[in-house]
């Protein structure tokens, strides 16, 4: 057979096996209880205030603290602060890594020296990255922990792969003569790739053919190994990522951008572009000059076609579908979840707008999201209003929101996900940095 039919038989038999372990820890969409019974699920009822002061949470849910900021790693440094997207991924032998994201800019305390890392500020090593911690499957002691990329920017979300790696992106298109310009050595935005079993700080490649632009949040449809990207940008773009290699993303690839046909803007800031409910067939665009040094990447998207979304940030591939949040889309601009359908070559692909937020009680400004072993999503959010607490915000496969948990500092909630046996929902508060595990009964 050819190298090119190999390297695919190859993806697809790991990414066959990645999924059935996330369908098995309950990361499904459609069809789960309670929501798939004909009375409406209304919540796990009231959240109880936590004597510790840090999340309050339902009767029968509980959480213990894994990691916090200036916690000395196992490699000498401490935990770094500002802790955002993270991925939960299977090491095999009784061991789960988190691979969680550090949103530093080059202000930020490291947590110690970098030995090496992407770019540099007037010499110095830039902050940001990701930070690794392995924990046994069983007891969720912390096994190892130690800084796994450096010397990024505002790395904010990501998501993981099927072939056990996190997508870390970078939330900075800057560099010489932009944003953090001054002192930078190179230009950033971009997304780079830290395998789930390092076992140390590995060398930060950027993939530039994934394009450079205000990065959030990635997610990989395994049948096709084609990549989603949101851009957190109030005039984002919706992109996606075809590797040349399924499954080897440095070996390049095609960059492209949605067109929803007759729908420039999904935000519904001008009237209701776009209703809750409607499934509108999509079609994908080739982009150019993707490493766009004048940052100008999603502007020659929209001139070419491309639906603009608001704010663009967390995304999760289902079983057959991606959710996605945008932060302050809709006609209240408290934000908007859009769900895509790959058409995976059966059909045009589908986009939905999934549910869209009419009141700071439903969720204020949704961040990053996963999918509960319920098939509910549970929604981070992010938002630094007179309102003092970020929830976390449940969503029914039937759109009904409703409280899981509220966090007592007045920070951001970050990077949730799942265990692979969907037992532990793993989240970050953002800074000072918490990461915590909660365990309740998800699948009732």
């Amino acid at each position: 057979m050819s190298a090119h039919t190999q390297n695919r038989r190859e993806f697809m038999t790991v990414a066959a096996t990645a999924f059935s372990a996330l369908i098995a820890s309950g990361c499904v969409t459609r069809g789960a209880a309670p929501s798939a019974t004909n009375t409406p699920f209304a919540g796990y009822g009231p959240l109880q205030a936590d004597p510790e002061g840090l999340l309050d949470l339902p009767d029968g849910f509980s959480y213990r603290v894994l990691s916090s900021l200036g916690d000395v790693m196992s490699d000498g440094g401490t935990v770094p602060d500002k802790a955002d997207g993270m991925g939960c991924l299977d090491l095999g032998n009784g061991e789960l890594a988190l691979v969680r994201n550090h949103e530093l800019v080059p202000s930020d305390a490291a947590g110690g020296p970098i030995a090496h890392g992407f770019g540099t500020h007037n010499g110095n090593i830039v902050p940001g990255g990701t930070t690794n911690i392995v924990l046994d499957a069983n007891t969720l002691e912390v096994k190892r922990e130690f800084r796994s990329l450096g010397g990024t920017i505002r790395n904010c979300s990501g998501g993981v792969t099927p072939w056990g790696s996190w997508l870390t992106c970078e939330e900075a298109p800057t560099g010489p003569g932009q944003r953090y310009g001054e002192g930078l050595a190179v230009n950033h935005g971009w997304v780079f790739e830290v395998p789930g079993n390092a076992d140390g700080l590995v060398k930060a490649e950027p993939l530039r053919a994934m394009g450079r632009f205000n990065h959030e949040a990635a997610s990989v449809d395994p049948e096709t190994g084609y990549v989603y990207m949101t851009e957190d940008r109030n005039e984002g773009v919706l992109y996606r990522f075809l590797p040349k290699t399924p499954g080897k993303l440095a070996d390049g690839g095609k960059l492209q951008a949605m067109v929803i046909d007759g729908i420039a803007d999904t935000r519904n800031w001008e009237g209701a572009s776009v209703s809750v409910g409607q499934s509108l067939p999509v079609r994908w665009i080739d982009l150019d000059d993707v490493e766009a040094p004048n940052d100008d990447l999603r502007v020659r998207a929209a001139a070419q076609g491309a639906a603009l979304f608001a704010r663009g940030e967390g995304i999760h591939m289902g079983q057959d579908d991606l959710y996605f949040c945008c932060t302050n889309g809709g006609a209240k601009q408290l934000g908007q979840i859009f769900r895509l359908v790959p058409g995976r070559g059966q059909g045009p692909d589908q986009v939905e707008l999934f549910f869209e937020s009419e009141s700071t009680e439903q969720f204020n400004y949704g961040d990053n999201l996963c999918v509960a072993p319920s098939g509910h999503l549970i929604v981070c959010e992010d938002q630094y209003t007179d309102v003092v607490d970020n929830h976390l915000r449940g969503i029914t496969p039937a759109g009904q929101p409703y409280d899981l948990g509220r966090l007592r500092l007045q920070t951001e909630l970050a990077g949730a996900c799942f265990s692979p046996d969907g037992k532990w929902m793993f989240v970050n508060a953002y800074a000072p940095t918490r990461t915590l595990a909660i365990t309740g009964p998800w699948s009732t």
